[in-house]
């Protein structure tokens, strides 16, 4: 008897095996934190998203774990989760070209995501909220050190910053070409808490891409909504991006599965009221757990 069937997507990705991948769980009745932290494990994936519907067709309760814990917002799983669902709403009818507006209930907030069909798969827009601006860090030598970097890697026109539109980032400018040389050693978790942040994010606004990983340094993520946010809200108020237009932000490219994160600060040029994060969807394949953790 089949008790968890679970959607693979790649999200950020027009083509399957691009992009960052996500399992998506539509029915989790019953499963408990430490269950679907096992679920996660299991699988492998960066993080993992766990649904339940309510009595709204478009309202839906959701968790999201990575492989060590749960956490209170991500990215990359509820664009996944969005277009899984209008895939399903959508199934029969090939023709549906609608944009539907979807509410997911996070533990802490509710955010809205919006979804619609490419003519090459989906594609799904989170809208992440007005941002947060948490301080700046004096130390920069310190910080460039975390990332084995010299403070003279840093950029130096733009300060080291913690920002958060549902995760606080430490958003760490450096100078062209200096991602490519960037590693964590030992672990910044000291570092990146003393800052008043929970992770860390490598910027080059050259190139608008950025690099990031866990705090432990063993893995690099590929392509990090929840930091993407926090990047659209840094540029609009260090007035890179003042107009609020639409830009394109890498990622991805040194793990070898380069992304494309779409982003467009709304608001004043002083301060952003909110953040939009979209990209494409591409469906992988479908699987199913027979035996609880």
């Amino acid at each position: 008897m089949t008790l968890l069937d679970y959607t693979h997507v790649d999200v950020f990705a027009t083509e399957p095996f691009q992009g960052n991948s996500l399992p998506v769980f539509c029915t989790t009745d019953g499963l408990t934190a430490r269950q679907m932290l096992r679920v996660t494990q299991e699988l492998r994936h960066f993080e993992a998203i766990f649904l339940q519907p309510t009595s709204q067709e478009q309202t839906w309760r959701a968790r999201v774990f990575d492989l060590s814990t749960e956490l209170p917002f991500a990215g990359h799983p509820l664009l996944g989760a969005a277009a899984v669902l209008h895939r399903a709403a959508a199934a029969g009818r090939s023709c549906d070209t609608s944009v539907r507006t979807w509410h997911i209930e996070l533990p802490d907030r509710t955010v809205q995501l919006t979804t619609r069909r490419t003519g090459r798969g989906w594609r799904a827009v989170l809208d992440q909220g007005r941002p947060q601006f948490l301080g700046t860090v004096a130390d920069r030598g310190a910080v460039a050190h975390a990332f084995g970097l010299d403070e003279g890697d840093l950029n130096q026109s733009l300060p080291v910053e913690v920002v958060s539109t549902g995760l606080r980032y430490l958003i760490v400018p450096v100078r062209p070409h200096v991602l490519a040389k960037a590693r964590i050693a030992y672990d910044i978790t000291p570092l990146v808490r003393a800052a008043g942040a929970d992770f860390a994010v490598l910027f080059d606004e050259s190139r608008l891409e950025i690099r990031h990983w866990t705090n432990d340094g063993v893995v690099e993520d590929i392509a990090t909504g929840s930091a993407a946010g926090t990047i659209g809200a840094y540029r609009q108020r260090h007035g890179l991006d003042a107009t609020g237009r639409q830009f394109d932000l890498r990622q991805g490219r040194f793990t070898g599965r380069p992304s494309i994160l779409t982003i467009q600060a709304r608001g004043a040029a002083d301060g952003a009221e909110t953040v939009l994060v979209g990209g494409p969807v591409a469906f992988v394949g479908s699987g199913s757990l027979h035996v609880p953790p």
